[in-house]
């Protein structure tokens, strides 16, 4: 089955980009296990330098593939993993300069995974929106943590709990967002910036990368852990159900005339 993941090695870059544009990259449980798959195999690889994220087509990526992702979830309580929490846990341990570069739409996921990046290129234009709470959900990524300790807790707020989108500005504001980017000048910013980090001694600018990220690991692995299971336990929930049954059908409802 396509994984609607490209993974390719140029030089010291990993590549990885998210090639569902069909759909707007809505992530399926497949691109989250080949995307694990990509950021865990440099945890030893100290040939690869450095790591991007793209997204292809119009957006970034719409979130989870709601669809395929109920489908796939474990029962609460029963232990079993899944590849999100296995990406997620990736991210949070990545010790090798991570760049997204981000265009369009950003939404769930595609804004939480943003707080373990090292760079994150905005295109003008681009938005951001977590709307856990609307579908009845809750955070994930450790966002509840790493949120408030970058914006405060009071914009958090108006992001985690009102999910109010916002834009490049203020995801620079924010500390979000590390560039903006004009309109169509993303390619040729990621390949400036990719160029800059390669000319840097490796292993200085790896080191250095561990000690900008030397937060309590522990103490995002355990938000993460506690988030997961709230979100697994919000997923058989009847608000949760109603939700997303109200989320496909204003998505299948015919445009007015």
């Amino acid at each position: 089955m396509d994984s609607h993941v490209e993974v390719e090695r140029r030089g010291g870059v990993l590549s990885v980009v998210m090639a569902r544009p069909d759909r707007r990259n809505a992530i399926t449980i497949a691109m989250y296990s080949a995307l694990a798959d990509a950021i865990e195999s440099c945890a030893d690889d100290a040939a690869v330098r450095l790591i991007t994220i793209e997204g292809k087509g119009e957006d970034f990526t719409a979130g989870n593939d709601l669809g395929d992702f109920l489908q796939a979830m474990p029962a609460p309580g029963s232990g079993e993993d899944i590849p999100v929490w296995r990406l997620l846990r990736a991210l949070a341990r990545n010790q090798v300069p991570l760049i997204a570069a981000v265009h369009g739409n950003a939404v769930g996921i595609g804004t939480t995974m943003l707080f373990h990046c090292d760079f994150v290129l905005a295109e003008e234009g681009s938005r951001f929106v977590m709307p856990f709470v609307d579908l009845g959900l809750v955070p994930e990524a450790a966002s509840s943590l790493l949120f408030p300790q970058l914006a405060g807790r009071r914009r958090a707020a108006r992001h985690l709990l009102l999910g109010e989108p916002f834009g490049v500005a203020e995801a620079l504001d924010m500390g979000l967002a590390s560039h903006s980017v004009p309109k169509g000048g993303l390619k040729a910013a990621l390949e400036g910036l990719v160029a800059q980090l390669l000319a840097k001694p490796p292993e200085a600018l790896r080191q250095t990368q561990k000690l900008l990220r030397r937060q309590d690991i522990g103490e995002i692995l355990e938000r993460m852990e506690l988030e997961n299971g709230h979100f697994g336990e919000r997923l058989q929930s009847d608000e949760v159900k109603g939700a997303i049954a109200a989320f496909f059908a204003l998505r299948m409802k015919p445009p007015a005339a």
